[in-house]
């Protein structure tokens, strides 16, 4: 079938591993250090910009043609801004703790360099089912990175998952300490620069 054809496959999984938006492309790094203190924010992020990266490159997908060259940034800011505003006033309806949580940092996606390089990349030249799949791709690539370093920084920062204590009282009765570096933004950075060294010598080869 068309809607899964060679095409449409690469677009949704290259940016999972050979054209990963953190790991190659190295973007979007700033809201990955933000957010990662914790599992929970971390995944509600990840799904957040997936969701909006989406939708947003379908939208500008579907209005390309119309679009003003002159002015096709500015459209793409605006259509970006109002998923952000829905998404975000959802957020607080439904998970206000997390909301809180993520600060101002749901309003930042609309800076987001991977939601704005892909609109301009790929939404820009191409049909919405595959802008559709590039979005839901690229989303879920950064919220991957995104779930393994708030994982990492949790546990070893915390102790814990999700909110729930993972290393029992005992471990913590014979002398154990949780590290509390790993709640500081600049180990979130050696984390993401820790994850890249790793991709690059066992799952990528630079041409």
């Amino acid at each position: 079938m068309a809607l899964f054809s060679k095409q449409n496959k690469e677009a949704l999984t290259n940016p999972l591993n050979l054209d990963h938006p953190i790991l190659i492309q190295v973007l979007g790094i700033c809201s990955a250090l933000a957010v990662t203190s914790q599992l929970k924010p971390a995944i509600v992020m990840g799904l957040a910009v997936t969701v909006i990266t989406a939708f947003a490159n379908v939208i500008i997908s579907l209005i390309r043609n119309t679009i003003p060259n002159r002015i096709r940034i500015v459209v793409q800011l605006v259509v970006v801004a109002t998923l952000v505003t829905i998404v975000s006033q959802i957020l607080k309806a439904v998970a206000y703790d997390v909301s809180v949580q993520l600060s101002v940092y749901v309003g930042l996606i609309i800076t987001n360099c991977i939601l704005m390089g892909r609109l301009e990349a790929f939404a820009m030249q191409n049909k919405p089912w595959p802008s559709f799949l590039d979005g839901i791709g690229n989303g879920l690539g950064y919220a991957m990175i995104l779930v393994i370093v708030g994982a990492f920084r949790e546990f070893f920062g915390r102790g814990s998952l999700l909110g729930f204590q993972i290393i029992p009282q005992s471990v913590y009765d014979f002398g154990y300490q949780n590290n509390g570096m790993m709640t500081m933004p600049a180990m979130a950075l050696i984390l993401v620069g820790c994850v890249i060294w790793v991709h690059r010598a066992y799952f990528y080869k630079e041409k």
